[in-house]
């Protein structure tokens, strides 16, 4: 699953991890998502940006983590932001996967988490 609401990102996200053969799931909107979610499947990994409108990438996390079905699925933070608090929530708990990237070091991630799963 990937959220983001940069269009350019996520579809490029998307090529990307479809090129690899993964399903991916394309959510600009966090709430949405997080419905998703909850509704099912569940996917191997969720690839989260924070900075969005509406639901914030720490908004989503923590409901996630307030969720049983939906703790356990692994996180991978793709900011370009520097700080990893928003004065509330902090992301000791999740990878972390700096804007801009490079797309091996996202392959490569990516692939970690989908045989561990």
């Amino acid at each position: 699953m990937i959220i983001d609401d940069d269009d350019d990102l996520r579809e490029a996200l998307v090529d990307v991890m479809s090129a690899q053969g993964y399903d991916v799931a394309p959510f600009a909107d966090a709430r949405v998502a997080l419905a998703a979610l909850e509704e099912g499947p569940t996917p191997f990994l969720i690839l989260l940006d924070l900075m969005m409108p509406g639901m914030s990438g720490w908004e989503f996390r923590a409901a996630q983590l307030a969720n049983p079905k939906l703790l356990s699925i692994p996180v991978v933070v793709v900011t370009a932001g520097s700080m990893l608090t928003d004065g509330v929530h902090t992301l000791s708990d999740v990878e972390i996967l700096r804007k801009p990237f490079d797309v091996s070091t996202l392959v490569t991630i990516t692939a970690r988490y989908a045989a561990a799963s």
